[in-house]
């Protein structure tokens, strides 16, 4: 099967399943230039013996760790927990021991990490080190699902991501939330494997972690390879393995040698394929990574019986059934026996093959079996049913509260009532009277309330029906995705109407599409938008103006003629972004024209993000109009478009309820300009969603992304 890579909250750890294996990325660690680790060095040979050391030499083992140098990381790990025993300084020992439990989860060795775990675990629940246990609880989930143990795996999975959502961590709960994503891509629900992919890389977007991609890059692919979607896996498995060159992360380079691999095997390209899994074998060896050279010897295996070399493929097999019995590997060993019940049957060896095929039977029921699907069912509803528990106990003891101070209250009153008593019937005359007038008041206000909820509806009505007329200037999506198969818009109104507008039109020498920003927004905006879409229209349909500038030109002058007819100093218009893709073009070039009023084009070639900046003018009113400017690019197949508004970029919220701005939307763009284009929409509406939280929206928004 296919190299996965899994969300994980400490080190590079890598596991098998029965359809592919997975590693956890680190989400504490940063990379560092080579002088940050010599910047290290000398602090722990030079500083005094206190917490800052402790601190200091743990980062240092995360470095040579990220490398696979398990032998200097055992060393400064126990180094640190010999000085934090020394200090008394407990939370130091915790992240010691769970170091040292990642270096034997990477080498297969789940018993010794077991024992490492759990003395980290009776210290953090002894301080209360919250974080040390969310921690914990994922490692422990990862050797049970090393293990083929979903339901073990999924139990603390939650319990983990319980926690880090009590904390408010972000990463913590994006990492648990793609953890327990891997129950459903075991489970064979991919759209939802995809799904919570997707949600971990806007989590780690909003939480700053650029190594998630990596991670992200690599599960999304193996999904798709188990679609059979060659050439979508191929693309992100190729991303994945670009990624862990650059930040050196060997066991990562491994893995997606290994699913490049099983691709071609899969594609019965069985020389590429041994070549990919010889690489994956030096990575492993060199590593100690037990595992991983189990399944390195089960793929090769299976490549050489395709190759009809049937002595060397036995050997890999055999080597592999040894080492995952010797690591209770379940899902390689599984893979493994297949492989040799296939060896046997060529070589005739019946009867071998027969007991190859029970133990197959045997090791496959251990993991897909129906009370493993039934305990992972009920741990998921115990979790949802926990939820709801904790939420209405909360909401019980809020009433008990509320309860004791009634009656608190009530003794109180009872004691002021018996000596208000006569207080009360001197009054109850007056209050009889007033009584009379309130009722003729509130016959008055009913009336007054009824005028008032009728005149609203009849507003929303008609806001309503206005809408229907502004989507019907609108090009259909389904027309858009004719012309632009390979595009996505997102086009979220503020309100019922909006004073953003995308606007579409054909010719027989480009195609124009346009993101457009008019003055205000609800029913202002709109009606503004319809003067606006109409001079477009006019310009290209009646005028037959092609060139971008000039049709910028005649727009700013039809709005303009519109608007004087009025007796008010209108000062009105809009800020567009309009392009125009030939129809003419070559294969290898695509030419585009393109000219902004306010609203600027990016577009992404040979990988880099540009910028083309638009004039300092409106569609509308200015002082010292000035002609548009015309830019010619010559495109790429593949280089991508964004037309937007400034509704994305303004809008506030965040931690500190901040505008999103330009540059953190060109960062996004930049980091996800390899997924396709509907996944793309999909990342920045639940980005900006996520970031807005609870906050109003401010403005219209409008994004058009085209690949061409």
């Amino acid at each position: 099967m296919i190299s996965l890579k899994v969300h994980k909250v400490s080190k590079f750890v890598k596991f098998s399943l029965t359809l592919g294996t997975f590693y956890f990325i680190n989400f504490s660690l940063c990379f560092c230039q080579d002088h940050k680790t010599d910047s290290l060095i000398s602090v722990i040979k030079n500083a005094k013996e206190d917490t800052n050391k402790i601190v200091s030499i743990l980062l240092l083992a995360d470095r040579f760790y990220i490398k696979d140098e398990y032998h200097s990381t055992d060393s400064l790990d126990r180094m640190a927990l010999a000085l934090s025993q020394k200090l008394g300084y407990k939370k130091g020992s915790v992240k010691a021991y769970i170091s040292q439990a990642n270096i034997c989860i990477s080498q297969g060795n789940y018993a010794e990490a077991s024992k490492y775990l759990n003395q980290a675990m009776d210290i953090a629940k002894e301080t209360g080190y919250t974080k040390g246990i969310a921690t914990i609880y994922g490692d422990m989930g990862n050797i049970s699902y090393y293990q083929g143990k979903y339901p073990d795996a999924l139990k603390n999975y939650i319990e983990s991501e319980k926690i880090y959502e009590k904390m408010k961590d972000n990463r913590g709960m994006g990492a648990q939330l793609g953890n327990i994503g891997l129950i459903n891509y075991a489970e064979e629900n991919y759209p939802e494997a995809i799904k919570n992919q997707l949600q971990g890389i806007v989590m780690d977007s909003l939480a700053g972690n650029v190594f998630a991609r990596e991670n992200a890059y690599g599960n999304i692919g193996n999904v798709y390879y188990a679609q059979a979607k060659y050439d979508n896996a191929l693309r992100y498995y190729t991303r994945s393995l670009a990624i862990s060159k650059e930040i050196g992360d060997i066991q990562g380079s491994a893995l997606m040698y290994e699913g490049m691999g099983v691709i071609c095997q899969d594609e019965g390209k069985y020389n590429d394929a041994l070549k990919y899994f010889t690489e994956d074998m030096k990575i492993v060896k060199q590593i100690g990574d037990k595992m991983g050279i189990a399944n390195s010897y089960q793929y090769s295996g299976r490549v050489l019986t395709k190759l009809k070399r049937y002595a060397e493929a036995k050997n890999n097999i055999d080597s592999a059934i040894m080492l995952a019995k010797e690591i209770n590997n379940k899902p390689t060993l599984l893979n493994a026996y297949a492989g040799r019940m296939y060896i046997d049957t060529a070589n005739s060896d019946y009867k071998a093959a027969f007991t190859d095929y029970k133990y197959y039977i045997a090791c496959h029921d251990s993991l897909k079996n129906e009370e493993n699907t039934k305990k992972i069912v009920s741990e998921q509803m115990n979790y949802e049913f926990d939820k709801k528990q904790a939420a209405e106990k909360a909401e019980q003891d809020k009433k008990d509260a509320i309860a004791a101070a009634d009656k608190k209250k009530q003794n109180i009153i009872t004691i002021l009532v018996a000596i208000g008593l006569c207080l009360v019937l001197v009054f109850s005359g007056l209050l009889f009277s007033r009584f009379r007038i309130t009722q003729r008041q509130k016959v008055i206000i009913e009336k007054q309330k009824a005028v008032v909820e009728e005149k609203n509806k009849e507003v929303t009505d008609s806001i309503t029906y206005a809408k229907r007329l502004q989507d019907a200037i609108l090009p259909p999506l389904k027309l858009v995705k004719q012309y632009l198969p390979n595009s996505f818009l997102l086009y979220k109104p503020k309100d019922i109407v909006a004073g953003d507008f995308y606007w579409m039109e054909q010719t027989e020498s480009a195609l124009y599409i346009a993101a457009a920003d008019c003055t205000g927004h609800g029913v202002p905006g709109a009606m503004v938008s319809v003067v606006c879409s109409n001079a477009l229209n006019r310009t290209v349909k009646e005028f037959k103006i092609t060139e971008t500038g000039k049709i910028l030109d005649k727009v700013r002058e039809l709005v303009l003629e519109t608007f004087e007819k009025s007796e008010s100093n209108v000062q009105d218009g809009m800020d567009i972004s309009l392009a125009a893709i030939s129809r003419k073009s070559s294969v290898d070039s695509i030419e585009v024209q393109w000219s902004g009023a306010f609203n600027l084009l990016w577009y992404i070639h040979n990988g880099e993000m540009k910028e083309v900046p638009a004039d300092k003018q409106p569609i509308g009113k200015t002082d010292k109009p000035l002609p548009f400017s015309t830019h010619n690019l010559k495109l790429q197949k593949g280089d991508t478009l964004y037309l937007l508004t400034d509704g994305y970029a303004d809008q506030f919220g965040g931690p500190k309820g901040k505008k999103f701005k330009y540059k953190q939307l060109e960062q996004l763009i930049v980091a996800n300009v390899q997924l396709t284009m509907d996944e793309q929409k999909s990342l920045l509406n639940e980005t900006i969603e996520n970031w807005k939280g609870n906050l109003e929206q401010v403005d219209d928004i409008l994004i058009i992304g085209i690949r061409v």
